[in-house]
């Protein structure tokens, strides 16, 4: 349960239709099972401890006394089980039946809920058999202990709240609930729910699997909200009815478990209710308010750390899939030179000057630039592309720079900045063998100056290169390439411009291009600042500031979730295990912290550019970071750790 984890389970067990004494040592057997690997909330599917199929057998006494006392056993075995349990049966009450969701903590029936919306088509006929639930919450004898002991809550408009866990509220809604057009889980959700249990008996057909999963997704997509749908099995089938016990567990859109369908298996996954209520807090069209209709129960959990069951993936901004990866690479590409496009259109410039230094940034800057103005329609010698060798030049990025623009059809200027420079250095009095920050800075904003004037010349503008990951570790020479008229990988993270450019490898269809293109990608990340050793880059970015892979991932939980460095920490170690020594992932976790904090003042006064995903680092909406913020209780639980 540290850091907002809390895990889960979806149980389908191996019922007996009408057979509730069996069914009740199934779920109790299952129900101990979840809770020794940690499960604290569990679902069992609809009506199981009877069956769903018993159809008129809903009408025997015998069957509704049998199910009423192996409720009161489960709930008694549940003593021992730290975990809130939810399991479905028939219950009678004033002479009426309903289809009800118990829920069940350390030895207690904390409440039933109904369900609302009864299904009355095919082969479903629930109406003939139960009554829809009421919004009121009234009070029933469970029919264990002394009459007027254990009078429990009975409605649906329940929910759950655990009182060692703050943000975690659990309510409940009964298969056919959720398909309806207005499902009782969205005023669960308005009210506070976080967790959305379903206790559903829903049947098997061709094509129905895909779209449950849809729902589901949707569902917890909409409501911002843990999903945990438990699906009746295969002892369930009778008749024309096949079940497959397809159980899914879903996040705010992201599916985190599917159950195997026809093999009546247990999945788990923890749910992050901290990244839920972190999501609902910064989302101003999500309104939680209490409901005076609903009826608050409490119930307890033992705080312990929960073992993640979850993928943690170490490129959050990369699709795992190539095919998805490959829709993605191609859309930022479109969003990038359609940003420009605009740009270009409303300044009326025929031309643009991009700084071209045989690395990854340039290289996609100089691609996006040649989209946007295939889009235009002009002549792509209009893009003027300048390198300017300097002290840190090698020959391998000169030349791929140089053939890189040749086959783009851009036209190439070269302007050598030495003596430039070194007139600089002459006129401010820097020695020019110190080579300090004062030495690497100078030829950042010389190289500005130059494309500047170059696009004042020609009647163009200048193309941004930085991306994303340079501008949240401050990695740019404050008025040299932290300036543009158009920054086009801003909201570019370092880890997805490697992809864009390997993808327009990929699929630009000319060998010699992609060569280069490849070459580019295999080349060391640098600002070629500094003299080469051996005709070799000897200044490595990566070398001095930390692996991008994982500053993005840092970037990624900072930004996106809002994470606390503990946690971020505790996902990055699961991540990249076995690529990273812990010690190193907690290294430039604190540098990343120190670097963004104190570089806000860089981002604060950004040139404008295409945001192309959910974190970005814009000072106009993205980001209203103060540029003087201190990261003192940051860097104190970094110490802590």
């Amino acid at each position: 349960m540290r850091d907002g984890f809390i895990k889960t389970a979806a149980v389908t067990p191996d019922i007996q239709v009408a057979q509730p004494e069996h069914n009740g040592a199934q779920i109790i057997r299952l129900m101990k099972k979840a809770a020794e690997n940690g499960a604290k909330i569990i679902v069992f599917p609809e009506l199981c401890i009877t069956g769903y199929t018993c159809g008129d057998l809903f009408f025997q006494d015998l069957l509704l006394t049998s199910a009423r006392e192996q409720l009161c056993k489960i709930a008694e075995a549940t003593k021992s089980l730290d975990a809130l349990v939810f399991v479905g049966l028939p219950w009678e009450k004033e002479g009426k039946l309903y289809n009800v969701a118990a829920a069940l903590s350390r030895g207690k029936i904390l409440g039933m809920v109904p369900k609302t919306f009864l299904p009355n088509y095919g082969e479903f006929y629930e109406l003939r058999h139960f009554t829809p639930g009421s919004r009121d919450t009234e009070f029933v004898w469970p029919g264990k202990g002394e009459e007027g002991e254990d009078y429990i809550p009975f409605g649906t408009d329940l929910i759950f709240t655990c009182e060692e866990m703050p943000g975690l509220a659990v309510a409940a809604e009964i298969c056919e609930d959720v398909w309806a057009p207005n499902p009782p889980s969205i005023r669960h959700a308005l009210t506070g729910a976080t967790v959305i249990v379903n206790c559903s008996a829903s049947d098997e057909t061709t094509g129905k699997d895909v779209y449950r999963e849809e729902l589901i997704r949707g569902q917890s997509a909409r409501l911002v909200c843990g999903y945990i749908y438990a699906n009746a099995g295969e002892g369930e089938s009778s008749q024309d009815l096949v079940f497959g016990g397809h159980s899914l567990i879903a996040e705010n859109g992201r599916m985190l478990a599917r159950a195997a369908r026809f093999k009546n298996e247990t999945i788990y996954s923890d749910i992050d209710i901290s990244r839920l209520t972190g999501e609902r807090r910064r989302m101003n069209t999500f309104f939680v308010k209490a409901d005076e209709a609903y009826t608050e129960v409490g119930f307890h959990l033992n705080l312990e750390e929960t073992k993640l069951e979850r993928f943690v993936a170490s490129r959050p901004f990369v699709p795992d899939a190539k095919e998805d990866r490959d829709r993605r690479c191609e859309e930022i590409l479109s969003i990038q030179a359609f940003g420009l496009k605009k740009r270009l259109t409303h300044t009326g410039c025929q031309s643009a000057v991009v700084g071209i230094s045989g690395g990854l940034d340039s290289t996609l800057a100089l691609l996006v630039t040649a989209k946007a103005f295939d889009l235009l329609s002009i002549p792509r010698e209009n893009i003027i592309s300048v390198t300017m060798p300097c002290f840190g030049t090698t020959d391998r990025t000169y030349l791929n720079a140089c053939t890189l623009t040749k086959k783009l059809g851009a036209t190439l200027k070269e302007v050598d900045i030495k003596e430039s420079v070194r007139a600089h250095f002459r006129d401010i009095g820097q020695d020019e063998n110190l080579h300090d920050v004062t030495y690497e800075n100078a030829q950042a904003r010389e190289r500005t100056q130059v494309l500047m004037d170059i696009a004042n010349q020609v009647g163009g503008m200048v193309v941004g290169t930085g991306d994303m990951s340079e501008l949240a570790l401050g990695w740019a020479t404050y008025n040299g390439d932290h300036m543009s008229m158009y920054g086009v990988n801003g909201g570019v993270p370092k880890t997805l411009v490697r992809h864009l450019v390997h993808y327009y490898g990929d699929t630009c269809q000319d060998e010699e291009l992609a060569r280069v293109l490849l070459d580019v990608l295999d080349t060391p990340v640098s600002p070629e600042l500094l003299p080469p050793q051996d005709g070799v880059i000897s200044q490595k970015t990566e070398d001095l500031v930390g692996p991008y892979e994982l500053h993005d991932f840092y970037l990624y939980y900072i930004l996106r979730f809002g994470f606390a460095p503990g946690k971020i920490y505790r996902l990055a170690k699961i991540a990249f295990a076995g690529t990273y020594e812990n010690e190193t992932i907690l290294k430039w976790l604190r540098v990343f912290y120190k670097r963004f904090f104190a570089q806000q003042f860089k981002r604060s006064c950004l040139p404008d550019g295409p945001k192309v995903g959910s974190v970005a680092v814009s000072p106009r909406g993205d980001l209203r970071m103060p540029s003087d913020a201190c990261a003192a209780i940051w860097l104190k639980e970094l110490e802590n750790l």
